[in-house]
């Protein structure tokens, strides 16, 4: 008889732990994986989904079979146990006075013992290594189980709610994956070898893209090569050269005056027909965007249009620059070489500093030096926006400011345009000089 009774609150301590494996099988299981399932036609991963979308009606049921089950194996087993166990240490000389007591403590030691073991511990850790799998194997004899108890967790629900209501806590299920989770995953995909550290990087320009602006990834009008409708055929072909562009924004009398976009390949093939360029038949209609413009709009615009580079305006209808799909590719990816002779953006010098081109973005900046984090929340969109902000003032040559743990000299002015700044990293000597103190 005391076989039988052992056997069964193994049973259900064995049943506790189905319990808790379903449970913790279901919420941890990624959505996706259990959708590609399903997909593939997998009944049990469908049925999964269904738990997974309504978790309520789910937990409430497992809750109730923990619960009940808990209570059972407790109840039985010191019922069960208690009184044969007692019998046996009566006889003992010093616990024989506290047989009774002694017994039921020892029975609950060992059933909560048992409990962890094989109720909690072991089911949970099998679950985790296989929450996919395990999820689609328990859901059909969970939704079962949910369908009879029905009622129960019905009464369970509305308790909750209330309760949840009464101490101010949001009955709505709000399950948006936020960009700060899509990220977390990325890294955690890198650093398990499902992601290529360049895969990572050309993600996260991705997601960092749809919170951009023409302006953020134009070039700026001082950097824009251009060709004005009256320009000789000499001065033409120099700009074509000096440049290495494909395409040429022209401009009337003035230079806010755009009045189209023409190729170097027309212009080209103009002198191989005729001897001679004809601006005014290679014009093609620009295209006209506004510096506010979201970049993933811009795309669109690209893709419906003959001509792709865009003429950057701003609120006032001023030629502010242009944007072509290379430097939408560009902010993505990082900037691409045109040449062997094309210098980088960042350059980094034998004593660790940074020798930064200005002109390039924050973001871009912030991506290829280590350590530097730019404000959040900003009011310009390159490096040299950041240096002029941080200054208040068009700094001078030789000018330097410290921010964070970073230094920055500006060591070329082109004008009135922050050209060059360089960048060095003064933590660690902060940190020492701090401790010396």
């Amino acid at each position: 008889m005391l076989l039988v009774n052992f056997l069964i609150v193994v049973f259900l301590i064995l049943l506790n732990g189905f319990f808790a494996m379903s449970e913790l099988a279901v919420v941890s299981s990624r959505r996706g994986k259990l959708q590609q399932m399903a997909n593939n036609g997998s009944q049990g991963a469908a049925r999964a989904l269904k738990l997974v979308d309504d978790p309520t009606s789910f937990l409430s049921t497992v809750q109730v079979g923990i619960t009940l089950v808990g209570i059972f194996a407790g109840a039985f087993g010191a019922s069960a146990f208690s009184g044969p166990l007692a019998d046996v240490l009566v006889t003992m000389p010093v616990i024989g006075p506290y047989s009774q007591g002694a017994a039921f403590a020892i029975v609950v030691v060992v059933i909560t013992y048992l409990s962890l073991i094989l109720g909690e511990l072991v089911p949970k850790r099998f679950a985790l290594n296989h929450s996919e799998g395990i999820a689609s194997f328990v859901a059909p004899f969970m939704l079962l189980l949910a369908r009879i108890g029905a009622p129960v967790v019905w009464f369970l629900r509305i308790s909750t709610e209330t309760v949840s209501r009464l101490v101010g806590i949001s009955t709505s299920s709000e399950n948006s994956v936020t960009e700060e989770e899509v990220k977390a995953m990325i890294a955690e995909g890198t650093q398990s070898g499902v992601f290529e550290p360049k895969e990572r990087e050309l993600i996260e320009g991705v997601l960092r893209i749809a919170d951009r602006t023409a302006r953020s990834v134009m070039v700026p009008r001082p950097d824009v090569y251009w060709i004005s409708i009256d320009d000789e055929q000499t001065s033409i072909l120099d700009e074509i050269h000096a440049s290495g562009h494909s395409r040429f924004p022209v401009s009337g009398e003035e230079v806010d005056d755009i009045i189209g976009v023409v190729q170097a390949k027309d212009l080209l093939e103009q002198i191989r027909l005729t001897g001679a360029i004809d601006i005014k038949t290679a014009l093609r209609e620009p295209l006209y965007v506004n510096e506010t413009m979201p970049v993933l709009k811009l795309l669109d615009r690209f893709q419906n249009a003959s001509t792709h580079m865009a003429i950057v305006l701003d609120e006032y209808g001023t030629f502010e620059g242009v944007v072509t799909p290379t430097d939408i590719l560009a902010s993505i990816a990082g900037a691409l070489p045109e040449g062997t002779d094309e210098e980088h953006g960042v350059t980094q010098r034998a004593d660790g500093s940074y020798l930064v081109d200005a002109g390039m973005t924050a973001d871009n900046v912030e991506r290829l030096i280590p350590g530097l984090v730019f404000p959040r929340e900003r009011d310009y969109e390159t490096f040299a926006g950041f240096i002029l902000d941080c200054f208040g003032h068009i700094p001078d040559v030789g000018e330097t400011m410290d921010y964070s743990d970073w230094r920055f000299e500006v060591v070329d002015l082109d004008g009135r345009r922050i050209d060059k700044v360089l960048a060095t990293f003064i933590g660690t000597r902060n940190a020492e000089s701090e401790t010396a103190e």
